[in-house]
């Protein structure tokens, strides 16, 4: 009854990016341009992929459901942080740290095994383009679409569960500007030993599973595309996987850096840097990769603007 009292009743205390009144705005202003950028870049590949009947491919089909996690994921820690850089109330209530931390690791988790998706997509495309249409059938884009979402969102049910069922009894000042499985582990009083191999467990099987199929695939697409014989097409090959390839080692670099470890290595300021890469720049430069280095999404977008805009 103890345990339940003080995780029950305790408001958690997030660590604001600064303390400084004028690099407060500043900071605010910068955040916020980036959050609506986000949104706009985003926002603009579903409308296109949307309003395109060219886009309604299986490619097109994985990247608008990265573009949502996109718009998700900043959607879950920004506007908490908009907040305490305006009004200087650091608190969180211990439901609504549940909650951010829920859809956090729901959204982490499902673009890990969306990508993977992304590199089997790219694989078959390049390495048996006769059989594609019937192999990426759009029941089957559909089916496993779906079913990284649901594994995400089981994925996070354990990690969440696991984490909020600690006992906190000392400090409550969570060293991050939202919350987190590390720096809300780093304040727990009992035995973090089930969740921490959990945690690392989950991502040596699932992560590290879903790391091998996407870089397997692309042992497979860079060795098809170098023995094709057309240089027009190596290079389109090498331009479509590059994007992804971009967006895949920025993705799994930071999240690597941030989870698979144990909480006892956990560094502050080290992971409020990694973080701010991962939750809050990343979901802005993966529209600017895939939409300004694609001319089918650049003409898709022109025209439906066009069409609105009439």
């Amino acid at each position: 009854m103890e345990k339940a009292n003080i995780t029950t009743t305790n408001d958690f205390y997030l660590t604001g990016l600064s303390d400084l009144p004028e690099v407060r705005i500043s900071l605010f202003v910068m955040i916020l341009l980036i959050y609506l950028i986000t949104l706009a870049g985003n926002g603009a590949i579903l409308m296109a992929i949307g309003t395109d009947a060219q886009l309604q491919t299986p490619m097109y089909f994985f990247l608008s459901n990265l573009s949502m996690l996109d718009v998700l994921c900043p959607t879950v820690i920004v506007p908490k942080m908009l907040h305490i850089l305006l009004s200087e109330d650091k608190t969180i209530s211990f439901a609504g740290c549940t909650l951010q931390l829920f859809f956090l690791i729901d959204v982490v988790g499902t673009e890990i095994f969306l990508l993977a998706l992304m590199a089997y997509d790219r694989y078959v495309a390049i390495c048996s383009p006769l059989h594609y249409a019937n192999i990426m059938s759009k029941r089957l884009c559909a089916q496993l679409a779906a079913g990284t979402w649901l594994t995400g969102f089981i994925n996070s049910m354990v990690h969440t569960s696991l984490t909020f069922s600690l006992s906190f009894c000392g400090s409550n000042k969570v060293n991050q500007y939202y919350c987190d499985i590390p720096p809300v582990m780093a304040l727990s009083c009992s035995s973090t030993f089930l969740p921490e191999m959990v945690v690392l467990l989950v991502a040596g099987i699932l992560g590290g599973g879903a790391f091998f199929v996407t870089l397997i695939s692309y042992i497979y697409i860079i060795s098809a595309i170098v023995h094709m014989r057309s240089a027009e097409g190596r290079r389109k090959a090498f331009s479509t996987c590059g994007s992804h390839l971009t967006v895949v080692c920025l993705f799994y670099g930071t999240t690597i850096a941030t989870y698979v470890r144990p909480t006892s290595t956990y560094s502050p300021k080290q992971d409020r840097i990694v973080s701010m890469l991962y939750g809050v720049l990343t979901p802005m430069i993966n529209p600017m990769i895939y939409s300004l280095r694609n001319k089918e999404v650049k003409r898709a977008l022109i025209k439906a603007l066009s069409l609105k805009r009439f």
